[in-house]
Formats: structure tokens, C-alpha cells, sequence
């Protein structure tokens, strides 16, 4: 049984790989364009911002599918957010300047916790339902840390600026005037797009069975099962290659 599940995901290590990949190729570009300043104002630009959105996207919401197939669920949002106050604590003493205050780690910690204890309410909603209002849960919240409500453009809710006095609600997408990160990733909106993922495996796990077990790229899919470690690791990397670049 251990090795027709595996078999039957290798897709999904494969999908988690390729955002992995491209995770890598962003930050050693961020890490070259703006820290280093080589071209200033690259993050600011959409088609820099277009390709970061694709990468958290894939990651959040292939977490929340693998959270509805993997077991150890406390065990797991354990390990995820000491990792994530790991890289909090290695930041600010490292490059203060970009420090990481809940980033993606801590993100997707909380979120298995979240839909670990939830799990017994959430199971007697129906998937279909549930994946549409995940949705339009994060398209109103996902400027929610900017100070308003939203949906595609179509209709805007300014929030009273009182929300926004104390950086200890940060993780819930409601940051103080002096909260800054270079990874944030609060609550609100992306625990919505967890949610979804995590619906749309409930919904799509029978359909699935037999029809992606032929997507596979073992390179990929190494790199998909080891994505937490190449998370912790690729950072250093990628500024000590932009240092010897830079001699």
C-alpha cells in the first residue's frame, strides 16, 4: 500500500518541485537585483510580481491538497513553524534589513494546525461549497494588509485605520505602521487559498486516482520531497553565490 501511494502522488511532488525550482530562481534573482542593487525596483515590477504570485500559489495550495492526504498533521505544523521562527531568528541577526516575520513557514505551520483542529467541522461541509467560499474568502481578504477589503477590482472597502495599530496581529493579515518583512505571508488571505487546496483534494482525490499518475519527472520529484529542506538551505546559498559574483 506505502508504494501505490506513492506512485499515485508523484505528480504532486512534481508540481511541488517545479514551484520549488522556481522558488530558488526568484530569490537568487531578488537577492541579486535588490539587495545587492544591481537593478533596483526589479521586485516592483509585474512581471516580477506576476512570477512570485505563480510560485506562492502553487505552494500554498498543493500544501493544502497534501493536507488532505498526509497523516502527523501536528507533528507536521509543529516542525513547519519552528522552522519558520528558525529563519525569523537567523534574519534579523544575519541581514536585519531582511528580516522574515511570519513568512511562508509559519504560514503553512499555522495552516495545518488550523485544519487539523477544524478538521472534525470542516469534513460535514460539502467540498464543492467549500472550495467556492475558501475562494471568494481570499479574493475579499487579499488585500486586507493594505488596509481594505476587495474583490477582483470590482468593489473596494477601505478598514478603519485602528485595525492597523499593533504589529502583533501581523499574522493575521492586520500589520502595525512599523511592521516590515521580506516574506510575509499573514492569515488572511492565503490560509483561504490553504483551505481551498485542502477542498479541492476532498473533491478531486477520486478523479485524480487515475489520471495524473503518469506525470512524472524524477528530478522534480526529488526535489518536491525534500522541499523543506531546500527552503532552509537555498537562502545562504543563493547570497553566497551572488558574493562571488560580486568580487
Amino acid at each position: 500500500m506505502a508504494v501505490a501511494q506513492k506512485t499515485r502522488y508523484r505528480w504532486l511532488d512534481v508540481l511541488r518541485g517545479a514551484a520549488v525550482v522556481n522558488m530558488v530562481a526568484f530569490h537568487f534573482c531578488y537577492d541579486w537585483f535588490e539587495v545587492f542593487a544591481r537593478l533596483p525596483g526589479w521586485y516592483f515590477l509585474w512581471p516580477s510580481r506576476l512570477w512570485q504570485q505563480a510560485i506562492c500559489c502553487t505552494f500554498i495550495l498543493t500544501a493544502g491538497f497534501s493536507a488532505g492526504l498526509g497523516r502527523r498533521a501536528l507533528r507536521h505544523g509543529l516542525v513547519l513553524n519552528l522552522c519558520g521562527f528558525a529563519v525569523s531568528a537567523v534574519t534579523l541577526l544575519a541581514l536585519p534589513s531582511e528580516a522574515v516575520f511570519f513568512g511562508v513557514l509559519n504560514l503553512l505551520g499555522c495552516s495545518v494546525l488550523l485544519v487539523w483542529a477544524l478538521r472534525p467541522a470542516l469534513e460535514k461541509l460539502p467540498a464543492v461549497p467549500g472550495l467556492c467560499v475558501s475562494l471568494v474568502l481570499f479574493a475579499l481578504t487579499r488585500h486586507l494588509p493594505e488596509g481594505y477589503l476587495g474583490f477582483l477590482g470590482l468593489w473596494r472597502m477601505e478598514l478603519p485605520a485602528g485595525l492597523y495599530r499593533w504589529n502583533a496581529l501581523a499574522f493575521l493579515g492586520l500589520p502595525g505602521p512599523t511592521f516590515t518583512s521580506s516574506d510575509y505571508f499573514p492569515l488572511a488571505p492565503w490560509f483561504f487559498l490553504f483551505l481551498a487546496g485542502w477542498f479541492f483534494c476532498r473533491l478531486a482525490r477520486p478523479r485524480l486516482e487515475g489520471f495524473l499518475p503518469r506525470l512524472s519527472c524524477p528530478p522534480l520529484e526529488w526535489v518536491g520531497r525534500h522541499s523543506l529542506g531546500i527552503y532552509l538551505i537555498h537562502q545562504p546559498v543563493c547570497m553566497a553565490v551572488c558574493l562571488l559574483l560580486d568580487l
